[in-house]
């Protein structure tokens, strides 16, 4: 026999009913304030308060990158599950279950737009699909776009979130580091200019190939960007790593990152780049 029996009640100790819907607020990572969602929407996702930026689709990111609207191509690639990869849930299940959540194919969207006024050919990574991993249809899909814009003689943009390349495809996953790398020195070859940008995260082979290619490197404070994770480096050597080690703005003053942007600054300052390259 219970000792006591729970009353549920949606009315407060105090007998008056709350009248704030619930979803209106969000907490910040950060500084832990509570954020009104709209005034944290009308801030481009970033924190009003600590200018912490939380993490957005890849769609979230096209409309504030190319406002004037975009068109996506090569969207229908979608991965044949070559190994037939099973761990906790088969591979084919997982892809099954990111695409209804995202309403993606794979872990990247590529697409034409404008950056600032200056036309560009953009592929935006989205971390939701798998962690924003690279398997091979983003690699099929981040060469194609580099081809298009050798093709068309307009500038890359890759904005890069992942977790580095999918375990599930093995060493196909592998094999798109150095496919991409070869598009992209055909474009370096063609003078065509190719931006990186880095959110957080960035690891894995995403960093150790493309994400740190480009004509002109920029990152997103406070991103975190790095091959293995820091954990994983403090348990290898069994050191303490430096405060702040492997954020956008430790690559920033050791010289791996040019510009650590704002992101509501990102399309007018990456327009401007594009500009001063030509």
């Amino acid at each position: 026999m219970a000792w006591f029996r729970r009353e549920h009640t949606s009315v407060p100790a105090g007998g008056q009913e709350s009248r704030v819907p619930e979803g209106l607020y969000t907490k910040c990572d950060s500084c832990k304030e509570l954020i009104y969602r709209k005034d944290l929407a009308e801030n481009a996702q970033v924190c009003p308060k600590c200018s912490f930026h939380f993490r957005i689709s890849a769609r979230e990111r096209l409309d504030l990158l190319s406002p004037g609207g975009w068109q996506e191509f090569d969207r229908g690639l979608l991965s044949a599950d070559p190994l037939q990869f099973k761990d906790t849930k088969p591979y084919a299940g997982r892809l099954k279950d990111s695409k209804a959540k995202t309403d993606c194919y794979d872990a990247i969207i590529t697409a034409d737009g404008a950056v600032g006024g200056i036309a560009c050919v953009l592929a935006v990574m989205e971390y939701a699909f798998i962690g924003g991993s690279m398997g091979v249809v983003v690699g099929e899909k981040v060469t194609r776009a580099a081809e298009r814009a050798l093709l068309k003689r307009l500038p890359l943009l890759v904005v890069s979130c992942s977790g580095g390349a999918r375990m599930m495809e093995g060493t196909l996953s592998l094999m798109q580091m150095a496919k991409i790398s070869a598009a992209l020195a055909r474009l370096h070859e063609a003078r065509i200019p190719f931006l990186s940008l880095m959110t957080d995260p960035t690891t894995g082979g995403v960093t150790a190939s493309y994400a740190m290619l480009g004509d002109l490197n920029l990152a997103e404070p406070g991103a975190l960007i790095g091959f293995a994770g820091p954990r994983v480096i403090e348990q290898t050597i069994r050191q303490k790593l430096p405060e702040g080690f492997q954020r956008a703005e430790f690559l920033l003053e050791h010289g791996m990152v040019d510009l650590v942007v704002d992101r509501r600054e990102l399309a007018e300052t990456i327009g401007r780049c594009l500009r001063l390259l030509g």
